[in-house]
């Protein structure tokens, strides 16, 4: 009966199952890893459930099931930008931002990144696992500013960590906000996926192309050439993670759209201002009944105010201004970091390529130089054809039948034969001389 039951059940999914859960043996670095995951609960085709991995603010890691439209609605982001993130199809290295979200879609590294948590499509895979790890770790490693006090301004909480970094040479990320360490993360993988891939290339194209070079066969030339393929491939890759980094760098508006949680504690102050002028106006609000005189000017506190809140829009406007400035420059120079070292990547394929096209330069020198060699060679024999198909002629003419006094000479065989191989040789020596005389055979 319980067979029968365990078959008619549905199978049981890990939705909203925190992996701080004792059932989940703990990894090296301290966070538990993904054990029990559902692998044919991924993607749920009647249902249309896919499974995520949240990790919050905190470092708190659960794996949740949400379908597609309930996504549209959580992350307020469009259909076309959940499709990137399918991996069923496959899309060019994207980054994306949006309102409420950030959209990265950096190789296998697939999130949804907002001001408060990361949304990852739950995947086996290693470099993916890799990614929440790595970024648990700098969540809830202690940074420099969480020890002081919380009245300190937030400006020499930030000047005052980079005079530590300055001091031991260490750097500190502390003053980024959730959303850009989570998108350093990403970069991060993404570059040293991207990097590793082209150090296994190297290692195993410069020994290929040497022997390529020493012995020119047919099996050399075809794992040269899927090489060459597979670095056109990931030539192609690099380039696109580039690309995207340097048109984000190159646009000053996509990134202050990507400071998401400056924006959402912008809506939350206006939220609470509108609230609470509300509660003053109904509070302390004038009778509309009562009598006011034409000619009275405004009382000294309501003048005062009045001025208050003028000076108090105006700071509010200049910090907003300088804090967006700040974020901007914090956010360049991290992209600048990253596209610093996808560049260098990018610069080791293409030295790699210029490798493997001077080896094909090489390779094709010596080919024009054996079929030049043979050639010389074609030339030699047709020419010694030639002199040979001279004593074919002189046979045909004594061949003839007819007489005359020179066959009644015994010796005359001898003569005919010493003449025409003089003749022979001299004709030779001619041809000779006349392809050195013109450059056709080295000298």
């Amino acid at each position: 009966m319980a067979d029968l039951k365990e078959r008619l059940l549905p199978p049981k999914t890990a939705s909203a199952v925190n992996l701080r859960d004792g059932s989940y043996r703990p990894s090296a670095s301290g966070r538990q890893p993904f054990q029990g995951v559902d692998v044919m609960g991924l993607k749920k085709r009647g249902q249309g459930l896919r499974s995520w991995i949240r990790v919050d603010s905190s470092g708190n890691s659960q794996i949740i099931e949400v379908d597609k439209f309930t996504m549209m609605r959580r992350c307020d982001l469009p259909a076309r930008d959940l499709r990137l993130l399918d991996p069923l199809f496959v899309y060019p290295s994207t980054i994306l931002g949006r309102e409420k979200a950030i959209v990265v879609n950096l190789e296998q590294i697939r999130c949804i990144i907002t001001a408060d948590e990361v949304l990852l499509l739950n995947s086996l895979d290693n470099y993916v696992l890799q990614y929440v790890v790595e970024l648990q770790r700098r969540l809830t490693t202690a940074g420099v500013g969480e020890v002081w006090q919380s009245e300190g301004p937030e400006l020499n909480r930030r000047r005052s960590s980079r005079i530590y970094d300055s001091v031991f040479g260490t750097p500190s990320p502390d003053y980024l906000p959730f959303e850009f360490k989570a998108l350093e993360v990403a970069l991060e993988a993404a570059c040293t996926f991207l990097d590793s891939q082209a150090a296994e290339l190297e290692i195993e194209a410069y020994p290929l192309l040497d022997e390529l070079t020493s012995k020119i066969s047919t099996l050399n030339l075809e794992r040269v050439r899927r090489l060459k393929s597979r670095l056109v491939a990931l030539t192609r890759r690099v380039q696109k993670v580039r690309d995207e980094i340097e048109q984000l760098m190159d646009d000053d508006g996509d990134m202050a759209e990507m400071y998401l949680t400056e924006k959402k504690s912008r809506m939350e102050s206006s939220f609470y201002e509108q609230g609470s002028i509300g509660f003053k106006s109904n509070d302390g609000g004038v009778s509309a009944s009562a009598p006011v005189s034409p000619v009275s000017s405004p009382p000294d506190s309501r003048r005062l105010e009045k001025c208050l809140s003028i000076a108090r829009s105006r700071h509010e406007s200049m910090r907003s201004s300088e804090s967006g400035t700040e974020s901007i420059e914090e956010l360049e120079m991290l992209l600048e970091a990253y596209f610093v070292v996808i560049d260098s990547t990018l610069n080791k394929l293409t030295s790699l390529k210029e490798y493997i096209d001077d080896t094909e330069d090489f390779i094709n020198i010596q080919l024009d130089n054996v079929r030049n060699q043979l050639i010389q060679f074609e030339l030699i024999l047709t020419t010694a054809t030639f002199v040979v198909a001279i004593f074919g002629v002189v046979a045909g003419v004594f061949g003839m039948n007819f007489a005359i006094p020179l066959f009644d000479y015994p010796g005359a065989f001898k003569w005919v034969l010493m003449i025409t191989a003089v003749c022979g040789i001299t004709i030779f020596c001619a041809f000779v001389w006349f392809f050195k005389y013109r450059r056709l055979m080295p000298l």
